[in-house]
């Protein structure tokens, strides 16, 4: 997996639950849906890098 990649997800990951995280404990159901949307796309990327590590091998 691409080193770059893999932190990118993570730090995608990352904010995103920091961000739904500080959604939930303020009500704002904006920023608690804006977190899990990046989590999903970091989740999305990691998923990606894996399945070209895969493919690679």
């Amino acid at each position: 997996m691409s080193g770059e990649q893999k932190t990118k997800a993570k730090a995608e990951q990352a904010k995103g639950k920091a961000k739904e995280a500080v959604g939930r404990m303020t009500d704002d159901e904006r920023l608690e849906a804006e977190g899990r949307a990046e989590q999903a796309k970091g989740d999305a990327r990691d998923a990606k890098e894996k399945a070209k590590d895969v493919f690679k091998h």
